[in-house]
């Protein structure tokens, strides 16, 4: 078990965790940061975490929730109050309802993980502020204690698996539920050239192209919100096919960390995808994700199965090579 210590403070409304693990202080902070690591240990065992957003920057946030035995569900945020990269981060944290909104018949508490190395590999402080005396003892009572120290005691196993999670691994698929899926991959290259390509029509035509064969002749991003973007492409000489294209409109962006679009084809009827894009930095350049929502099940199935995630790696492929 990594817990070193347990410290509930009445007279300050705190209570302090303190966990030391083998890995590095830079290892540990990327289990906390990327999406794909931070839910295989969040829950409590037997309540298993899906995030369904995880924004890593000051004014970004968590959207999360952990399925229990019997399927039930518990609804979770965080709100990004402050971020070291690598160092520390601290969040408001809060329940929330079915539909992801705050609940705010339970009380939200500040929190903040503090990442240092230490004897052998690293340590993690994480302390939780409540609002007061009695917040402290609902929570407490209601397993908040246990429930950390369950999700503490998963970490190791995460963090010893290095492989799945490092650059070179290609676009990884993962389904989130009827109607949603999460691309991720991390990009050699910052978060800001990242950023760059993938909202400057000129680096935009040089690497998102999909497969071999195919040109992007319209690359009209969109930069504000309410803007609209338009993306086509067409095959060149000798290449199968049939011209197509995207558009949609821009409804939130922090750049360089993350937009937010619809998308749908063009000439196409139907309510449209929503895509969220959130770039974190890692050890090895930028961890992107794509989260995409789709209007139903049937729509969800019918673009995974044209091959989208094996385009995407072709594009983000080449992607590397434009930044390098």
């Amino acid at each position: 078990m990594p817990i070193t210590s347990v410290n509930k403070d009445p007279g300050s409304l705190t209570m302090t965790v303190i966990a030391d693990f083998a890995a590095s202080r830079e290892r540990l902070w990327e289990a906390y940061v990327d999406p794909r690591q931070i839910e295989k240990f969040w829950g409590p065992e037997g309540w298993p975490a899906t995030f369904t957003r995880h924004d890593v920057f000051p004014g970004g946030r968590s959207a999360y929730y952990m399925t229990g035995p019997d399927g039930e569900k518990s609804g979770g945020f965080w709100e990004f109050l402050s971020v070291d990269p690598g160092h520390s981060f601290e969040v408001r944290d809060g329940f929330a309802t079915d539909d992801g909104e705050e609940n705010t018949d339970m009380p939200s508490m500040r929190m903040t993980f503090s990442f240092e190395d230490h004897e052998g590999g690293s340590r993690l402080t994480t302390t939780t502020w409540f609002g007061t005396a009695e917040q402290l003892e609902q929570l407490l009572e209601m397993g908040m204690e246990e429930g950390m120290t369950s999700a503490m005691g998963q970490i190791d196993e995460v963090l010893a698996d290095l492989a799945s999670f490092a650059a070179g691994n290609g676009a990884e698929l993962q389904v989130l539920s009827d109607t949603q899926i999460r691309v991720s991959r991390v990009i050699r290259g910052s978060v800001e050239l990242v950023w760059r390509a993938h909202h400057e029509s000129e680096l935009m035509k040089q690497w998102l192209l999909g497969p071999d064969g195919w040109s992007m002749p319209v690359a009209e991003p969109a930069t504000e919100v309410g803007q609209t973007f338009r993306q086509e492409w067409a095959p060149d000489e000798g290449t199968e096919g049939e011209p197509f294209g995207f558009t949609g409109e821009l409804l939130e962006v922090e750049a360089p960390f993350r937009a937010v679009t619809t998308e749908r084809m063009i000439g196409m009827e139907g309510e449209p995808s929503i895509n969220e894009l959130t770039l974190t930095p890692h050890a090895d350049g930028t961890l992107l994700t794509l989260v995409i929502t789709y209007p139903s099940a049937e729509v969800r199935d019918m673009v995974i199965g044209t091959g989208m995630v094996d385009g995407m790696e072709t594009s983000y492929a080449r992607l590397e090579s434009v930044l390098a």
